[in-house]
């Protein structure tokens, strides 16, 4: 009897023996008990296969980035946090060595000791404490923004076909108030004849968004968009001492914005991936990219939207950059996404409810097979605890483990305001970020034509497309290409875009969520 129930025991622990360099989650957990000689880990090479944190709310998943974090910052590797609840930045500071970490850290069989690490600390456009990050409109791009604004499908192609007008009329699209102007320009007396020259877009549509614009503007949003726009390489830094700079996104004071920071984490993500270049398999990562609240990206997505996040997710592995989602349930994520995921952190699930059952088995049915009873370890994991999966320095899923976690070496919870506003205030990026500024753009281009006259065209060589007096059905062509596809579509079109401080003109494309490319 001892013998079978040591046997799945050792095939578990023997599954994450790996030889190379490796990141300590915890110690296996099996029979009720924790097994410190069965340490539960995960190779640093395969960080940028993508992961899935997940569990109810209390069980621990801030804790379990936090844990990672560190160790990805100690193995030199620069790590993004979003922190939704504002008690992340204490990875800035050494822990506290109480009495619940000094146990946790004999039962897992860590050696523990407090240290801080490198932290940078955001916050979008500068609401909240943080380094004011920003992006621009252009660059932000219309499925983006389509979904901040939640937009249907027609009309976000229609705003699609906005931006394109803008492009080809040499109206820079920095602010939310640019945008606006050249909505209201071509829903105008002045403009009307200029949106006849827009094949698929009706007066109504034009309409619809210039409200959904205002609407967003008067809810606050206006602070995010503008320069100078924050140049995303800036997250690959590391410190003077060789460790992975840490760069934490305060959201606590717009967290009930959630569709907005959710979609511009996104936008930090498409901005790196058209960056950065290709770099295959390597012994560690160039950025691993923690993205909380993950399933605020999926609630009332376009089919494009959808797919511009599969493709990302699934490309982006070979710019050497890991994406971890963090959510509840493994169902709020899209099974075409959950597919790319290769590792899985699950803490605690709860089953009060027959909906709750229902996600449970979902769950479990998730997972490799194993000698565990799932439902009954899932419902039964206690804080700091979870149910793991991750690919082996071969590729293949290793085994599942109950697991124990080990404890953060940093603080568990947020350092106080003073000491925040001083690393903020003392970063090499403060002066480059901090002030806003607002340069001529589309707004100031439209107030000052007096006349009421069309934008100058710009000289690009393409004639304005057919007007045929009707709005495009949905996937309908029109000639050739559809001019919809042409301007929602990758790569397609150019215009000219200016960036932060005096590095004006730099020639960018739309990438797969619409969004610039900047060439540097």
């Amino acid at each position: 009897m001892a013998e079978s129930t040591a046997q799945p025991e050792q095939n578990i622990a023997s599954g994450y023996a790996f030889a190379g360099a490796a990141l300590d989650l915890g110690a296996l957990l099996w029979d009720g008990k924790c097994l410190p000689e069965a340490p539960i880990r995960i190779p640093l090479a395969m960080l940028n296969r993508h992961g899935l944190v997940a569990g109810a709310t209390g069980t621990g998943k801030t804790k379990t980035l936090q844990l990672l974090a560190e160790q990805l910052s100690t193995n030199g590797v620069p790590v993004f946090l979003a922190d939704i609840k504002g008690d992340v930045s204490g990875i800035s500071a050494p822990g506290a060595a109480d009495e619940r970490v000094r146990e946790r850290a004999e039962q897992v069989g860590q050696t523990w000791t407090a240290e801080g690490f490198p932290a940078e600390f955001y916050a979008l456009g500068g609401i909240g404490p943080g380094i004011p990050l920003r992006a621009t409109v252009t660059s932000f791009g219309p499925v983006l923004l389509s979904k901040v604004l939640q937009l249907n499908q027609t009309q976000e192609q229609s705003l699609g076909l906005i931006f394109h007008y803008a492009d080809t009329k040499g109206l820079e699209l920095v602010d939310l108030k640019d945008l606006r102007a050249v909505a209201a320009f071509l829903v105008s007396d002045a403009g009307k004849a200029e949106l006849k020259t827009i094949g698929g877009l009706s007066t109504a549509t034009a309409g619809v968004i210039l409200r959904s614009l205002t609407a967003f503007e008067q809810q606050g949003a206006a602070e995010f968009f503008g320069e100078p726009e924050f140049d995303t390489a800036e997250l690959l830094r590391t410190a003077p001492d060789g460790r992975g700079l840490v760069s934490v996104l305060e959201l606590a004071a717009v967290r009930e914005k959630p569709q907005l920071f959710s979609t511009f984490l996104m936008w930090l993500l498409a901005d790196l991936f058209h960056d950065l270049p290709e770099v295959g398999d390597s012994d560690k990562p160039k950025l691993v990219f923690f993205l909380d609240e993950a399933h605020l990206l999926f609630t009332g997505a376009s089919k494009a939207f959808l797919e511009s996040i599969t493709q990302t997710v699934r490309l982006i592995r070979s710019k050497g950059v890991g994406v971890f989602l963090v959510t509840q349930t493994p169902k709020d994520v899209p099974s075409d996404v959950l597919a790319q995921l290769g590792n899985r952190v699950q803490h605690a699930l709860r089953a009060f409810t027959p909906e709750d059952a229902k996600a449970l088995k979902a769950t479990v049915r998730t997972f490799p097979k194993s000698p565990y009873d799932l439902e009954e370890v899932l419902t039964g994991l206690g804080t700091g605890e979870a149910v793991i999966t991750v690919l082996s320095d071969r590729g293949a899923p290793t085994p599942v483990a109950a697991t124990r976690l080990g404890a953060p070496r940093s603080l568990m919870g947020p350092i106080d305001a003073a000491a925040l506003e001083s690393a903020v205030k003392s970063s090499p990026l403060y002066g480059r970020y901090a002030e806003a500024i607002d340069r001529e753009s589309a707004y100031e281009k439209l107030s000052a034509d007096a006349t009421g006259a069309a934008p100058t065209p710009a000289t690009d060589g393409k004639a304005p497309p057919e007007d045929t007096g009707k709005e495009a059905p949905q996937g309908s062509p029109r000639g050739e290409d559809s001019l919809v596809e042409q301007v929602v579509g990758s790569g397609v079109f150019r215009s000219l875009a200016r960036s932060v401080g005096t590095q004006l003109g730099r020639e960018i494309t739309r990438s797969l969520f619409g969004t610039s490319r900047r060439r540097r």
